[in-house]
């Protein structure tokens, strides 16, 4: 088993991220469009690629958890809920976390897991288990491509919660390790997951929206109050991230879906970005409003633009419209928005709290908006017919977290290619450091790396699965 180089306690705390870092991976002036994509390495003698490349099959998935902050620790029971799924380990650098998670699964009539924490390298030790087949990690976003590289290194798939990573040259440095470990790595895209995500997918891929022409999505959440919380984002991470660089810092629960809707990487490939930003306002507002004066926050100063828009083209001559923003007084949404020649789908659109609508030809007409209802229905995925009632009893955010377990459990457990794979997670995340080299550049747009090496043209199953069913347990 390969051993793993510990993360200092410096990085684990919070080490700073310059924008020219964030963008490219280097330092110096505002990288140009060619340096900002950072070219495809040449693959080393024996790497190849993981396009289609099934999992081996087993009788039971083993699982690790690494970070058990409120999505680490909010993600456990799903897991062990899922058929033919263990959790064997739980691993957080404070170890009173990894004691309660593995407290809360012993209390649910599930096996102990065994407990990491305490210290930085706590991950690289559990990682030196035999009982491990897929890494789950949550820790904050500057570990991701620490933790999930680790992870592969060990000789174990990786599930990496969003994104991956933050730089361009530690997305490639995944792909590569990925392809030469033959371990996949995968985003842990819930609103890929999401009924009416999928049902759209179904719809676009049966062609009710005729050719397709653009998208928009996005995570638009108000977040103010947890953001300046001392408790929810342990050491305020997410916060300090507003004071290290202006890019779009979590673009993909909008952009997944209707990248997945255009075969992106399945036909089409996402091919140049560029970024617009409103100003920083809405975090020292609030703060003036809110925060006491005491409040260690007073000593940050926000660079990210309230509203990050990434415009992105396709080699076919699509366009996506991605947008972020966590620092404004409204209701969520993810916009969810898929547009061609015969119609269109609004997701998040409709009455409060959400509602979906749409407008599609032959079938309807005057102008007039009509209900999503009956075509939801009508294109629901197989696993929401599957496990929709599980889902609903043992996942967040609406179910579709544990779609997403259940789905990844089956494929192992089955020995299929994964719906989500390196290629699919370093493009989608690719939109953090390109919107930082774009809006470094004063907008202009930058290239958007081939992660495939050429492969993005051939036509191939993602998450238009066809129906399968769970292996039986024992």
């Amino acid at each position: 088993m390969s051993e793993t180089p510990a993360v200092s306690r410096r990085l684990l705390l919070g080490g700073a991220v310059a924008t020219g870092a964030l963008a490219a991976g280097m330092t110096g002036a505002a990288p140009t469009a060619a340096a900002a994509t950072m070219r495809a390495p040449r693959r080393r003698p024996g790497q190849r690629s993981m396009t289609g490349v099934p999992f081996a099959a087993r009788g039971t998935v083993r699982v690790a958890l690494i970070g058990l902050g409120n999505r680490g620790s909010g993600m456990a029971p799903g897991w062990a809920a899922v058929p033919g799924c263990t959790v064997t380990a739980v691993c957080d650098i404070r170890a009173d976390r990894a004691r309660r998670v593995a407290d809360q699964l012993a209390g649910k009539g599930e096996p102990r897991p065994a407990e990491y924490g305490g210290s930085a390298d706590s991950y690289a030790r559990m990682l030196r288990r035999e009982d491990i087949d897929l890494v789950y990690v949550a820790t904050p976003w500057e570990f991701h491509h620490e933790h999930g590289r680790a992870a592969l290194l060990s000789g174990r798939h990786a599930m990496v919660e969003l994104p991956v990573a933050t730089e361009l040259r530690q997305l490639w440095d995944l792909v590569d390790t990925s392809e030469r470990t033959r371990r996949h790595l995968m985003l842990a895209e819930n609103c890929s997951y999401g009924r009416n995500e999928l049902a759209m997918l179904k719809m676009a891929h049966a062609g009710r929206f005729g050719e397709i022409t653009n998208g928009h999505g996005g995570y638009l959440h108000d977040l103010r109050e947890l953001l300046f919380s001392d408790t929810y984002y342990t050491d305020a991470w997410r916060r300090r991230w507003h004071t290290r660089s202006t890019a779009s810092l979590y673009p993909m629960h909008g952009l997944a879906p209707i990248a997945a809707a255009m075969d992106i990487n399945r036909g089409d490939r996402m091919s140049t970005l560029r970024a617009t930003a409103t100003a920083a306002r809405g975090l020292a507002d609030y703060r003036a409003r809110f925060v006491p004066r005491d409040h260690p926050s007073w000593k940050e100063t926000y660079i990210n633009g309230d509203q990050v828009t990434c415009l992105v083209e396709t080699e076919k001559g699509r366009v996506i419209r991605a947008e972020h923003d966590v620092s404004s007084p409204r209701p969520y949404s993810r916009i969810n928005t898929l547009a061609g020649t015969r119609g269109i789908v609004e997701d998040y659109a409709g009455p409060a709290p959400t509602g979906a609508r749409v407008y599609l030809e032959p079938d309807h007409g005057g102008h007039t908006w009509r209900d999503f209802a009956d075509y939801a229905k009508e294109f629901d995925h197989w696993l929401w017919q599957k496990v929709g009632d599980d889902a609903a009893n043992n996942g967040g955010h609406g179910g579709m977290d544990y779609v997403l377990q259940w789905r990844t459990v089956q494929l192992m457990r089955a020995g299929l290619v994964p719906d989500i794979d390196v290629y699919d997670s370093a493009v989608w995340c690719s939109a953090v450091p390109l919107s930082a080299a774009s809006l470094a550049r004063g907008g202009d747009p930058v290239e958007v790396p081939d992660f495939t090496r050429g492969a993005w043209a051939a036509a191939r199953p993602g998450l238009d699965s066809e129906p399968t069913d769970m292996p039986p347990v024992g």
